[in-house]
């Protein structure tokens, strides 16, 4: 049902159920918390018109989130910078624009999805798919065209954007930024160290 699929009245059970399982936690959420967010009688019953239950509307919730990271990769792959600088700073603007818009969304993602496996699984598979490997192949073409010099793009990667996240990931956990530093010095700060890891070597 992700996407335009959706009807008004699912919708409004998507947004309800994503603001309160990131507030209060999946399994303290009850059916009939997510209806009466919606302006329905919580024992009505109305959520089972539309979704099997809250496991499944739990999986469209993650779905909704897994739809905005494709279409960040889309948008990123079509817009990236050829300038080197101006490509790291693109992708702190992609990655933390991406992570702040679904910032409800990661909270439940990093607090609540220890119980569904399946899940957790799922959303890894994409975000392999749509945040690193793409990162690791936009270094490894700039690699072979002589414009970095890197000997693992993937490791590399990894390491980049593992410091990047942390930053966001953070800030929804406990409010807090690494260091307590300002967001704009250490995305600039990373953007530098991002720079000297990349071309460390090239002649």
């Amino acid at each position: 049902m992700v996407g335009d699929k959706r009807s008004p009245a699912q919708q409004r059970l998507v947004d309800a159920a994503t603001r309160l399982f990131s507030e209060r936690g999946y399994a303290a959420t009850s059916v009939a918390d997510i209806q009466k967010a919606c302006g329905l009688t919580g024992g009505s019953g109305a959520l089972y018109k539309h979704y099997p239950s809250k496991r499944a509307l739990l999986d469209e919730v993650v779905g909704v989130h897994l739809t905005t990271m494709r279409a960040g990769h889309a948008a990123f792959a079509a817009q990236v910078p050829d300038d080197l600088e101006g490509a790291l700073h693109y992708v702190v603007d992609a990655v933390w624009t991406s992570m702040r818009n679904d910032h409800a969304v990661l909270r439940v993602l990093l607090r609540d999805l220890d119980d569904f496996p399946d899940l957790l699984e799922r959303i890894w598979t994409e975000i392999r798919s749509n945040v690193y490997d793409p990162f690791t192949l936009w270094i490894s073409e700039q690699t072979g065209r002589g414009a970095l010099r890197v000997a693992d793009p993937a490791a590399t990667a990894a390491v980049l954007l593992s410091s990047l996240t942390y930053l966001p990931i953070l800030q929804t956990l406990i409010g807090r930024t690494p260091g307590d530093i300002d967001p704009d010095r250490f995305a600039e700060a990373w953007v530098q160290h991002a720079l000297a890891t990349l071309t460390a070597g090239r002649l």
